[in-house]
């Protein structure tokens, strides 16, 4: 069991964690016409809205409330009355999804008082499902951020319904990204069972071209009338330990069961999620994937021999780290060091003596002698420093293509995952071969 060592310096040097809100805005834009809307500043829009950008390659849709010196002392109910009716006249979405920030979390609106009061003055906002998360950025991090949002998702909008006995909900992470979501749909579907994801980031991050007119609201992701039925879910996949709160929600207002899956990366692991699948669907796991699993098994033979006993050390959000590190350990690298965002229950099960919840500055001081950094591309200056490779992994990562379609889960994904590190290493060792 693992160590958390939380941090005391008073300032972060060079930062490794995004904020709760591009966090909760990250959630929101994986349903369909939605408008993610931040009750704050400008600069704290654009600020999330520009690092969105730059991982995805995307349009990202994002609005404001533009508080100002002003209306922070008085009070910001006015720019929340009249971004809302903005965007019902000019966006026309069908979701909005509002977020505080540090600003407006500081001084301590009331939200809910605020959003019953504008509804009651104004009729045409009664049947627009808004979504209010609370995601002050003075505390957590993205993953915070996330399953908040998540979590207010599905207790807000699902209706009670009769039960769809082949109908799954699935409860992705900030952990997975687009092609994440997509490879663990499309197993899903292999069973016989009809997902209904919450977020949907394969719908809307993927990099497709929209088709039609331009659209001010996200394009693609978890519809409205999709996301009402899953009150009538059969089962509820909850994947990555950030989503406990969110499926204990569901199970809470509608009964559905539900497992956590803390990683879907590795052999073992996928195997318990075809193992859960099996049971929900009663059907046997389909040919396709065992025959996956067998690639994967001669993928892992082939490759532990560069695995086998490096150091590496790791700069993530909980989920990720605990998926990463522990897919490391069972191909037989130590992890050196491990340091996080924020606090999380799974961090504890990391396979190290100690994660510390810190910064980019903290991993360049524990991963002197490292074979290999983990990280996103906020990493380049301490490998460079370090002189150690880098395998980017995260949020945000603005120097590589293709954020949105990549894959490390299932069978595939997880091969997929085994040869990107496995050949940098290789790569490492013949160099050092020639010195």
């Amino acid at each position: 069991m693992a160590t958390v060592i939380t941090p005391t310096k008073s300032v972060a040097v060079n930062p490794l964690k995004q904020s709760q809100p591009l966090g909760a805005a990250l959630a929101f834009l994986g349903l369909k016409g939605t408008m993610p809307l931040f009750h704050g500043s400008q600069g704290c829009t654009a600020f999330a809205k520009v690092m969105l950008v730059r991982h995805f390659r995307e349009a990202i849709p994002l609005s404001t409330t533009a508080m100002t010196e002003t209306t922070t002392i008085l009070g910001g109910e006015d720019n929340v009355q009249t971004a809302l009716l903005t965007l019902l006249v000019k966006a026309k979405p069908e979701i909005i999804g509002l977020c505080t920030t540090g600003l407006t979390e500081t001084r301590g609106d009331d939200m809910q008082g605020i959003l019953k009061t504008i509804k009651q003055r104004y009729p045409e906002l009664q049947d627009l499902p808004i979504v209010f998360v609370s995601t002050p950025d003075f505390k957590g991090a993205l993953q915070d951020g996330y399953a908040a949002a998540v979590q207010s998702i599905v207790q807000t909008i699902p209706e009670a319904g009769d039960l769809i006995e082949d109908q799954v909900t699935i409860l992705p992470s900030s952990a997975f990204s687009p092609g994440d979501v997509e490879e663990i749909k499309e197993i899903v579907e292999a069973f016989g069972l009809k997902p209904i994801v919450v977020p949907d980031l394969s719908l809307s991050l993927d990099g497709h071209l929209n088709e039609g007119d331009y659209s001010a609201t996200t394009t693609g992701g978890t519809s409205l009338e999709d996301l009402r039925r899953v009150g009538a879910s059969a089962f509820t996949l909850a994947l990555g330990e950030s989503m406990r709160g969110a499926a204990d929600v569901l199970m809470q207002r509608f009964g559905t069961e539900y497992q956590v899956f803390p990683r879907v990366t590795g052999l073992s692991a996928v195997d318990e999620l075809m193992v859960r699948l099996s049971l929900v669907s009663d059907r046997p796991v389909p040919e396709k994937y065992r025959r996956q699993r067998t690639q994967l098994q001669d993928a892992m033979l082939d490759t532990h021999f560069y695995f086998g006993r490096k150091q590496i050390s790791l700069a993530l959000e909980p989920d990720l780290l605990y998926a990463t590190s522990c897919f490391l350990q069972e191909m037989g690298a130590e992890i050196q060091a491990a340091v996080t965002t924020t606090k999380s229950p799974i961090l504890q099960e990391v396979p190290t003596e100690f994660v510390k919840i810190g910064d980019l500055e903290d991993l360049e001081q524990l991963a002197v002698g490292a074979d290999l950094l983990i990280t996103n591309s906020q990493g380049t200056r301490v490998s460079k420093k370090l002189g150690i490779p880098l395998y980017r992994r995260g949020l945000p990562i603005y120097d590589r293509l293709g954020n949105g379609h990549f894959s490390s889960v299932g069978y595939k994904g997880t091969t997929a995952l085994l040869f990107n590190i496995g050949n940098i290493l290789l790569e490492e060792e013949e160099i050092k071969n020639k010195h």
